[in-house]
């Protein structure tokens, strides 16, 4: 994070606050980026706080204001938050998106995700350097326990915020906090930070196994991995890299379907050795081109892009030929 431009998510809380100041220490050049949800009324002097740091320090402070609905509020604050950061990554060009995770963070996802039924792929989601299309995300805090961040804010007389919402254990991750995480790495926090580091590994080490990916235009192919899960897998990480987020029914229906509309925006198909993604499309077809796609064995839903891209057409029926 040396070089290149770095914008801090930041929140005033424990961790954001801790954050800040050790990037000051080891001269680390970054802007910030505050979110106010206008649901508490300690936000406006998390705000001022930001902005005080800002000013003081030579930075950037980024605010957006939203008004959110109660219901389902986690999922959306998120979305508006991580929109709001990427369209600033965007539009100022920064390198790096610098998020002030914990190793709590860490584990209390590990746990959510464990609970809702996942994989290695997803239980190890929060990692320290995750490539995105344009620009890094970067968990500089992902061994480091809250507990450790607390110690050096009192130590060094560092002002910061405790939200009271995260006392409130109907929301799910604040239960698995107090109930669990928090007291398992109290007493165990050195071997945790072991198993997610050989865990880490392990995931690596599969994942270079996965098939080679190719793209031609907006289609996207790669031949079918050794499992079914490892192919979704690499399904989800290109449709995310395009912006989407499959629901879990789109998730489910994969596992079965070997043609998938997805979100009304792409189509994803299963060949006999190949996975195709590509923009759902409504065009109409000549009958020859038709006529071609099914002696070729084209998928169906897959049909109406080939017939606009020519290129990415000439890209399948090579494949196609070569099996």
């Amino acid at each position: 994070m040396q070089e290149g431009k770095n914008l801090l998510a930041f929140s005033g809380g424990v961790d954001s606050s801790a954050l800040f100041f050790l990037l000051q220490r080891q001269n680390i050049l970054f802007d910030i980026a505050i979110v106010n949800y206008q649901m508490r009324e300690q936000a406006a002097e998390e705000v001022a706080y930001a902005q005080s740091l800002a000013k003081s320090y030579g930075k950037e402070c980024y605010l957006l204001e939203v008004t959110l609905e109660k219901a389902n509020f986690e999922a959306q604050a998120r979305k508006v938050r991580y929109d709001f950061f990427e369209t600033l990554v965007q539009q100022y060009h920064y390198d790096h998106l610098i998020t002030a995770h914990q190793l709590d963070d860490r584990l209390e996802w590990l746990l959510m995700q464990l609970s809702k039924g996942a994989g290695l792929h997803e239980l190890l989601g929060m990692r320290a350097i995750e490539k995105r299309p344009n620009y890094l995300m970067v968990r500089p805090l992902v061994e480091t326990t809250k507990a450790t961040l607390l110690t050096y804010l009192q130590t060094e007389e560092i002002p910061y915020f405790l939200d009271q919402s995260n006392q409130d254990t109907h929301y799910k991750r604040n239960f698995f906090r107090r109930h669990i995480a928090a007291p398992l790495l109290e007493d165990y926090a050195q071997g945790i930070k072991k198993s997610f580091n050989f865990l880490q590994e392990d995931l690596e080490a599969l994942r270079g196994q996965q098939p080679i990916l190719q793209q031609t235009n907006q289609l996207y192919y790669f031949k079918q991995a050794h499992s079914r899960r490892s192919s979704l897998i690499l399904i989800d990480k290109i449709l995310k890299a395009n912006g989407f987020l499959m629901r879990q029914g789109d998730k489910e229906a994969l596992k079965s379907s070997d043609e998938h509309v997805v979100g009304r925006r792409f189509v994803v198909t299963f060949s006999n050795f190949h996975i195709f993604i590509a923009p759902y499309v409504e065009h109409t077809m000549t009958k020859t081109f038709r006529e071609q796609c099914r002696l070729l064995k084209i998928p169906q839903k897959l049909r109406p892009y080939l017939c606009q891209d020519s290129e990415a057409f000439e890209a399948v029926v090579t494949l196609l030929k070569e099996c």
